[in-house]
């Protein structure tokens, strides 16, 4: 074994020995060094995959997008990245490998064929999921969706809106999932983030965006330029069936969006008030309830458009009572300063609706919002619970559908929280 010479940088593995690449080697290969504090390297030796800009140790001269290597302070290299000239995610780790510009290609596609392999493992009894998911699939910056036949991909990041890097994913979805149409997915503030020129949404292949899809039996409309996310909220799917397991009675549904809880439980329930603030999301609602109406016998389900604080402040004032509500509100906490304020509002939400659950009534709730940690959202609701006078029972711990993985020690990909309690 070679001993460290103050210059190796860098470990491979060759006829099992290891063997060091040298700062002179890298620069060689024309591939930037970006240099980290110790603050940046020991998150990437926890497990981490980004560096912030504020760990960069100047200077930086690498393009926006590019393939970079990253070195700790004593020259002892961490791994290839792609870089963000304007992000304050400065770096995304691809490997812990020092690999060279024309290695990337190969790299970014065995990630892609792992993770449309995964999902064919994990993904059953559906026709839409998540296909790549960032981080988690160790692809950072880039999001692939399913919706039946039509593709949606999203570029997050300036190096997967770099053309090459497109090419390459367009030509690996071509090759995986013939005759798919595809859409890209564009976040207007995102782009504004990485400083990449304003893009429209489009149809980039096949002849149409829209489609019919099913989750669980249910079907949806989907219109790959319309609507939130990607379209539709796949990382609940799993939560959706296990909501209607428990689901009884008369239920109510706040935050419906496009109906995702309302079409499952209503297969179950008496009947269902759907709750959202925005009414073009209701009428799709409406009309994915026909399109299952036709195929399966349904409660009743009543679509209302209302504020949701508003609508329960009332409600419980007014004495109704339910045996079933859901609560699946948007992320009210978009960074670590909006924390006590989310809590405080998922603590209203969640008061009022233990205050209208009949006794043996099911509550399912949800958080998507990562910076609100599992431990204070069971603190928030323990004390909604003591606070309405109610004794509730566990029935399940959840999270996001399993084609939206979780990589440890990265736990910004591990988001979404659901709780189906039922009140004793």
């Amino acid at each position: 074994m070679r001993e460290y010479d103050g210059e190796a940088t860098a470990g491979r593995v060759k006829a099992g020995r290891p063997e060091f690449f040298s700062a002179r080697e890298l620069l060689a290969a024309s591939i930037p060094v970006i240099t980290v504090n110790h603050r940046g390297a020991a998150r990437l030796r926890a497990g981490h995959l980004w560096v912030y800009r504020s760990d960069l140790v100047p200077p930086v001269d690498a393009l926006a997008g590019s393939l970079v290597h990253v070195r700790d302070e004593r020259k002892r290299v961490l791994g290839s990245a792609l870089y963000s000239s304007s992000s304050q995610i400065a770096i995304r780790l691809l490997t812990s490998d020092a690999i060279g510009a024309e290695q990337l290609p190969a790299l970014l596609r065995e990630h892609m064929v792992n993770a449309i392999e995964f999902r064919r493992q994990v993904a059953h009894d559906t026709d839409s999921y998540r296909v790549i998911f960032s981080e988690a699939d160790l692809l950072p910056g880039l999001m692939l969706d399913k919706y039946n036949d039509v593709l949606t991909l999203q570029a997050l990041t300036q190096a997967f809106d770099r053309d090459d890097l497109r090419q390459l994913v367009l030509d690996c979805i071509t090759k995986h999932f013939p005759g798919a149409s595809v859409v890209e997915r564009v976040d207007p503030h995102i782009r504004e983030l990485e400083q990449l020129p304003p893009r429209e949404s489009q149809l980039i292949r096949g002849e149409s965006a829209t489609t019919i899809f099913t989750l669980n039996g249910v079907q949806f409309h989907f219109d790959g330029l319309g609507g939130q996310k990607t379209g539709a909220f796949l990382d609940q799917r799993e939560n959706y069936a296990a909501a209607a397991r428990y689901a009884q009675g008369e239920a109510l549904d706040c935050f419906t969006y496009q109906g995702g809880f309302a079409l499952h439980l209503a297969r179950v329930c008496q009947s269902v008030t759907a709750v959202d603030s925005s009414r073009p999301a209701l009428e799709i609602a409406e009309q994915n309830e026909q399109l299952n109406r036709a195929a399966h016998k349904t409660g009743e389900i009543e679509w209302m458009e209302a504020n949701a604080f508003d609508l329960l402040k009332d409600y419980a004032t007014a004495g109704r009572r339910y045996d079933t509500v859901v609560l699946d509100p948007p992320a009210f906490a978009k960074t670590k300063r909006n924390v006590p304020t989310a809590l405080r509002g998922y603590k209203e939400l969640n008061l009022r609706a233990l205050k209208m659950l009949r006794p043996g009534g099911v509550l399912a709730t949800c958080s998507c919002s990562f910076h609100v940690s599992e431990s204070e959202f069971f603190e928030m609701f323990g004390s909604a619970a003591a606070d309405a006078g109610r004794r509730v029972r566990i029935l399940e711990k959840r999270g996001q559908a399993a084609d939206h993985p979780s990589l440890l020690n990265v736990p910004e990909t591990n988001y979404l929280k659901c709780v189906i309690l039922s009140v004793i």
